[in-house]
């Protein structure tokens, strides 16, 4: 057994590696290792490792995998990692690398060993859903309870150990950018066992959990913002590779980028992303942190062109930057908001960006400017602002003296007293402030005194360093109430944060994992937020419910929570389409006479104005819906039918447990002062026992007063009706 862990491989392999660095030719190298190989294989005994338990949950395999049996005569990686860690994350190129040039049939094995830091991330339904995000397609165990973690004193995230085909321990790699290394040493292992005729050539029964997912219009959307007008949303579709701008009503107006990962500037059809994240909209120009590719995008919506304003598209390391934009390199950007120089003469000349990977806070220069505690810098520059790049929850008067670990959302106040940025701090679990005046970093709320402690999360309310968090990403500035909201995501809540005072409540979920849109924010759940925004007149938030693949929407003001539909623009907005309107009306159910007529009160709306009809039904006791006949809602507008132009005029009824969201936009023109909407519904449901089948159907009819001032931005009207 591996008594002795990792520790028994070091003094060999620290030879191997100071002799490493005195060889000049690849030849040298590969020749070093194949002898280290002899001499670790020419032991009386095995380092090996210990079997893994038979109980553990395993993903991507057709069942649990025996790494004595089943892995036997394979070189075997072992990558221990966790998911929400950023350093894990960069490994990741380096495997996929690798699997494309060796596979299971040339001796080669990827196990992922996810060993978790948090308790959210101990849950195999989290860690399914980091799988699908981070396109893992080798073998997953879920370590739980660390149990290999420790028998091999594994201290750091991630760590790969390399193992024979005996189970034996060949060598291990601590932290990232070791990929040269990676490539030698697998490769060199090998051909060594390949001709010793240690390898088979066996397959592993994979079985990929993406290739059971039913399509949904959203994958894991990591962040949303709105425009200043409120009108229009852009939301990082981010397991899409794509970035949407809709209406307020989730209908999509552009397009841009996926649903493959990539790397290309041009024309909408043609740009691509990877996995982009914070997104920040200043009339026709988005910029967005495309994460993966270690870019900062521009894109144009009028031109309709992606163009790259920073990064090389490889991992940097530097933690100074200086350089033009398109000349520096960055890592992983999370986050972006415009802001204000301290000198410049135009709005918004500052692009504040949470650069994750070197777990600092840096500025790309939109227009000639200065920054606090900085020199005159030029347009297009980009450079650090805050934190050392040293990864811990340091506080300090001078912004390079701080410390972030993993800064994954930002929000600017620019009003005084405020003038900050807010940091959501996702490995220290804390939400700190930079001054804009001076630079000073300071904390709000969560984590811990003590600035290397990275281990004090939580779920609790309260002030400053008595509330805990646990990873947040998403953080947002409400200017019309003077407070924070933050999306806590791996307590799968939103909090609130009265900066003042320090305190931090949470204003919705319940801290489970799920997906109920419930009758007040508290009774509703989300799983992993990502990204929220607030829209700049106070009454909508927008959160990007990142594990459920969907957009919420609170209104601030009646706390009802609601699902942002993603409607296509297939009926679009020209008077061409409406000869296929009237094809899609006259193929629309025809409702049984016994159907009620619920008459609403009225209701006085703008042009413009969207409405979202919350269908909530109940069916008999015993009953379910019918799969085999579609119930459904569709809209009808008699002797009104300008009403219906570029409308989603019905959809499918799949599940009355939750309530149906039901958008509605009025045009923008509106024809007439008076109108009625009618909203019918068509139900086919059977007793549990299926001895009888019904159809049944509702009509609600909404009168609507049109008037010229704006009534709000968005109304919610609810059709309850019990069958």
């Amino acid at each position: 057994m591996a008594a002795e862990g990792l520790a028994g491989l070091l003094p060999a392999q620290t030879q191997l590696e100071y002799a490493l660095l005195d060889a000049d030719t690849s030849q040298e190298k590969e020749n070093l290792v194949y002898q280290y190989l002899k001499r670790m294989d020419s032991r009386e005994r095995d380092l090996t490792v210990p079997e893994l338990g038979g109980d553990l949950q395993w993903l991507n395999t057709e069942g649990p995998i025996s790494l004595h049996k089943d892995l036997c005569g394979k070189v075997v990686v072992l990558d221990f990692f966790t998911y929400c860690c950023i350093n894990c994350l960069h490994l990741l190129p380096d495997l996929h690398a690798l699997e494309r040039q060796f596979s299971d049939k040339d001796g080669l094995v990827i196990v992922g060993v996810h060993s978790a830091k948090f308790p959210n991330e101990k849950v195999l339904d989290n860690i399914k859903s980091a799988i699908l995000r981070y396109n893992i397609v080798h073998p997953v165990v879920n370590d739980a309870d660390a149990t290999l973690w420790h028998e091999l004193e594994v201290s750091c995230w991630p760590t790969l150990v390399i193992l024979g085909p005996r189970g034996n321990m060949l060598f291990s790699l601590v932290g990232e950018g070791h990929r040269e290394k990676l490539f030698l040493f697998t490769s060199i292992a090998l051909k060594f066992y390949k001709e010793r005729g240690q390898i088979k050539d066996n397959k592993i029964g994979i079985k990929l959990y993406r290739d059971s997912l039913p399509p949904s219009p959203l994958l894991f959307p990591g962040k949303v913002t709105v425009d200043h007008s409120g009108d229009r949303l852009v939301i990082a579709d981010t397991g899409h590779h794509r970035i949407l701008v809709t209406r307020k009503n989730g209908q999509i107006l552009h397009t841009i980028g996926g649903p493959n990962s990539g790397r290309r500037d041009g024309r909408f059809s043609e740009a691509a992303f990877n996995s982009p994240q914070g997104i920040a909209i200043k009339n026709d120009v988005i910029y967005v942190a495309d994460t993966e590719n270690h870019l900062i995008r521009k894109i144009d919506l009028e031109l309709e062109m992606v163009t790259t304003v920073a990064g090389i598209g490889i991992q940097g390391v530097d933690k100074e930057g200086g350089a033009k934009g398109e000349e520096q390199p960055i890592s992983s950007p999370w986050d972006v908001v415009f802001g204000n120089s301290i000198s410049g003469t135009q709005e918004d000349d500052v692009l504040w960006i949470a650069m994750a990977g070197t777990h600092q806070i840096w500025a790309l220069m939109l227009e000639d400017g200065k920054l606090p505690k900085g020199s005159d810098l030029k347009k297009g520059v980009c450079l650090r602002f805050a934190g050392s790049g040293n990864e811990e929850n340091r506080n300090n008067a001078y912004p390079h003296k701080a410390g972030f670990a993993q800064p994954s959302g930002l929000s600017l106040a620019s009003e005084e007293p405020w003038n900050c940025l807010f940091v959501v701090d996702s490995e220290s679990s804390t939400v700190r402030t930079i001054s804009l005046k001076d630079g000073a970093v300071k904390h709000l709320v969560g984590g811990e005194r003590d600035p290397l402690n990275l281990f004090a999360f939580g779920d609790v309310d309260g002030a400053g360093i008595n509330a805990k968090l646990q990873h947040p990403l998403g953080v947002t500035w409400d200017k019309k109430r003077k407070l924070l909201y933050v999306a806590d995501s791996y307590n799968h809540k939103i909090k609130v944060v009265d900066p003042k005072m320090k305190n931090c409540a949470t204003l919705a979920g319940t801290g489970e994992a799920s997906n109920i849109v419930g009758s007040s924010f508290t009774q509703s759940t989300f799983n992993e937020p990502g990204g929220l925004c607030v829209e700049e007149n106070g009454r909508l938030m927008y959160v990007a419910d990142t594990n459920n693949h969907q957009i919420k929407v609170l209104d601030l003001e009646t706390e009802i929570l609601s699902m942002l539909p993603i409607l296509n623009p297939e009926a679009g907005d020209v008077p061409d389409n409406l000869p296929m309107q009237r094809e899609k009306m006259r193929s629309l159910p025809k409702l049984p006479k016994s159907a009620p007529n619920v008459q609403l009160p009225s209701l006085t709306v703008a042009p413009g104005q969207t409405i979202h009809f919350l269908l909530k039904l109940t069916l008999p006791p015993d009953s379910k819906l019918n799969e085999e006949a579609p119930s459904s809602w569709f809209i009808t507008a008699e002797g009104n039918t300008w009403l219906l132009q570029g409308q989603r005029l019905s959809g499918e009824i799949k599940d009355v447990s939750y309530q149906t969201v039901i958008p509605f936009q009025l045009p923008g023109s509106c024809l007439s002062a008076e109108a009625i909407l009618a909203i019918k519904v068509c139900l086919y449901y059977c007793s549990k026992g299926s001895s009888a089948c019904m159809m049944k159907g509702i009509s609600f009819n909404q009168p609507l007063e049109i008037a010229s001032t704006n009534q709000g931005s968005l109304t919610q009207v609810e059709l309850i009706h019990t069958f």
